[in-house]
């Protein structure tokens, strides 16, 4: 490899190497060595950071502010912490309207505000024209881990239940839409929302939540390869248990896209001990945001992610290898 691709930015086995490779054998530490969505610290602290470059910048359901807020909240809440603070930078193209930039910022205020978090830092650099795209925001979060609680991508056990909080592929297809000008019927919106009010109801069953996960890049597929990786398990999920909008799979089939690889940015997979399982579920479907939640699937000691299809049959699942849609995030 001598040169970095979209593909190594997609969220597949790419990417995965890639930052393997790259940065965790360099950077090598305790803490980034987790490989989670944020780091846990001493004092119970959960820090995280994130880049948010979509295209288009307004989409239908959010922009970018709103993603950038949500994003990094999520990734704190996916260890089963609370945030409570953020920072927000901006890159902002020379030329970039000032109308637009205030936008994104009341979105941001309007999404920080939803989720209960302080944006307490920030930074912001101009750059010439044609010198970037518009613009980037970099966020970074702080959360404090409730007592009890220990969720990782490693506590996975054989029948542990799988969970998805609600619709799948939502987000990916609404910014695809808007970049390549398909119109929907009825209309598609990303799912961009804050989880973490959801999560930290889920959290009072304590440690019988073993995993908590938001599939974005690389979609749902990405993160059941990652869980049964990390955790040295297998997982099964049933076809016909999915929650997907008809206008997703239908352009999914026009398309020739497998939902499970599109990126979501309001939905979590819930790893949970079977014995709380249906407590969980209830707790989800109780949330305005885990309304359509339904168990998918259960983890297994096959050491394959597999499907069982509509027909009864099983099939292992693609894991998406590069990029399935650039600047999804």
């Amino acid at each position: 490899m001598d040169k970095v691709l979209m593909s190594h930015g997609g969220g597949g086995s790419m990417m995965q190497s890639f930052i393997s490779e790259i940065f965790i054998e360099k950077f090598n530490n305790e803490y980034l060595n987790q490989m989670e969505d944020a780091a846990l610290l001493p004092g119970k602290t959960v820090f995280t950071t994130d880049s948010f470059v979509v295209k288009p910048v307004f989409f239908p359901g959010g922009d970018i502010g709103r993603l950038a807020i949500c994003g990094t909240v999520n990734d704190i809440s996916m260890r089963g912490a609370k945030p409570l603070f953020l920072s927000a930078s901006f890159i902002i193209e020379e030329g970039f309207s000032v109308d637009e930039i205030k936008k994104i910022v009341d979105s941001m205020v309007d999404a920080a505000n939803e989720a209960g978090v302080q944006i307490v830092t920030g930074d912001t650099k101009v750059v010439e024209k044609n010198s970037a795209d518009g613009i980037f925001i970099n966020t970074a979060g702080i959360g404090i881990l409730p007592d009890g609680a220990y969720v990782s991508i490693k506590n996975g056990k054989p029948g542990d239940v799988v969970i998805v909080s609600g619709t799948i592929g939502d987000h990916g297809m609404a910014v695809m839409g808007a970049r390549e000008g398909l119109d929907f019927d009825p209309p598609l919106f990303s799912d961009v929302s804050p989880l973490n009010k959801m999560v930290e109801k889920l959290m009072t069953l304590k440690d019988a939540v073993k995993i908590l996960r938001d599939p974005t890049r690389g979609g749902v597929a990405e993160v059941l390869y990652e869980i049964a990786s990390m955790s040295n398990v297998g997982i099964k999920i049933h076809e016909d248990k999915l929650p997907v909008k008809e206008s997703v799979k239908s352009a999914c089939s026009m398309l020739g896209i497998d939902f499970l690889h599109l990126a979501n940015e309001g939905k979590l997979i819930c790893v949970v001990d079977k014995d709380f399982a249906y407590k969980a579920l209830e707790i989800m479907k109780g949330d305005k945001y885990g309304k359509d939640a339904v168990i998918i699937g259960e983890i297994d000691d096959s050491g394959l992610v597999t499907i069982e299809t509509v027909y009864g049959t099983n099939r292992i699942i693609d894991r998406p290898i590069g990029e399935l849609l650039p600047r999804i995030c």
